[in-house]
């Protein structure tokens, strides 16, 4: 969300005083605010010299929060919203798209989860480049372990174009591998700045142009969100939820496909399981969980979890 100080022009209670008090506390932005205890904050605002304006000033800036959230859609708005603009992107793998009914849903959060090697990262580099080149779409690709392969796109977008190396420096191949936007992200809240940046940039695309974004994709979310749920702390589980509603709001609100990708933890019987906990699992819409068959080429991928598809449901693919 945005910054505190971002306020100050049109909200005159959230001045440079109510700032430096918050930022004194380690609130620098809407979202710090709204995951610091407020009972705590308020009670340490008393010795302030104006407590009450500081009083106005939060219940402000919920009120700013409250204003965002969407109306109360009906059953037949949401059949109209689904069907006008939820569509389905191809992932270039045949085989997954089978199975998800033609690929990765707009207007959701797709989970692909799995081990090490298990070819989650060679299917979203697939994904992206089919997009681009398929599509005539943006892709905003978020690497947080330097798993991004310039080369393997090149060698998808060819793919997906039918073009030969020969080829490469085509105009299609060229806008092709243009529309695929990869950033480097190390930390949480370096992700956090970066999605605000991409809600910025979807408020103003209009839908239907060529260029626009349609596909995000988060190598790896779990490299991100581990780290900070260490300890006995709170405020890392409230970093993740945030993350996922930003992640559910982009998704529904602009309509666009977000894919991330998970690791995976010992669970029941020594089966793997998605990693991040309870919590984590009730935020993507679907959940996929990948492996690779030993010996082989193949991977397999199965159904965790879907809004309309039984889970169990699975298949093999191989990606070269």
């Amino acid at each position: 969300m945005a910054p505190l100080r971002s306020l100050e022009k049109d909200y005159p209670l959230i001045d440079a005083d109510f700032q430096g008090f918050c930022a004194s506390h380690g609130i620098l932005t809407v979202e710090d605010l709204l995951i610091h205890d407020l009972h705590a904050l308020l009670a340490k605002a008393d010795h302030l010299p104006r407590p009450e304006r500081f009083r106005q000033a939060v219940n402000q800036v919920l009120c700013i929060v409250d204003g965002l959230h969407r109306p109360w859609l009906n059953g037949i708005e949401l059949l109209r919203r689904t069907s006008d603009f939820n569509r389905v992107l191809s992932t270039g793998c045949g085989g997954v798209d089978s199975l998800l009914n033609g690929g990765l849903q707009e207007g959701q959060v797709t989970e692909l989860a799995g081990p090490s090697s298990s070819g989650k990262t060679q299917f979203c580099l697939l994904a992206a480049s089919t997009v681009a080149a398929m599509h005539l779409c943006c892709v905003m690709y978020l690497d947080t372990g330097n798993s991004f392969s310039s080369k393997r796109v090149a060698h998808f977008v060819s793919r997906v174009l039918g073009t030969t190396s020969e080829e490469d420096n085509s105009r299609s191949f060229q806008q092709a591998m243009s529309r695929i936007l990869c950033c480097a992200v190390f930390d949480i809240f370096s992700m956090f700045a970066l999605l605000h940046q991409l809600e910025a940039k979807l408020k103003s695309q209009v839908r239907g142009s060529v260029g626009v974004v349609r596909l995000l994709i988060i190598d790896s979310i779990s490299s991100l969100i581990s780290p900070i749920l260490s300890g006995s702390g709170s405020q890392g589980r409230a970093l993740m939820i945030s993350a996922g509603a930003l992640l559910k709001k982009l998704a529904n609100e602009y309509n666009i496909a977000v894919a991330v990708i998970n690791h995976t933890v010992g669970g029941e019987n020594g089966f793997p399981k998605p990693a991040l906990g309870e919590t984590w699992k009730t935020i993507p819409h679907v959940r996929l969980m990948l492996s690779h068959d030993f010996g082989s080429k193949a991977c397999h991928v199965s159904i965790l979890k879907h809004i309309s598809l039984a889970p169990g449901a699975s298949t093999r693919f191989v990606i070269e």
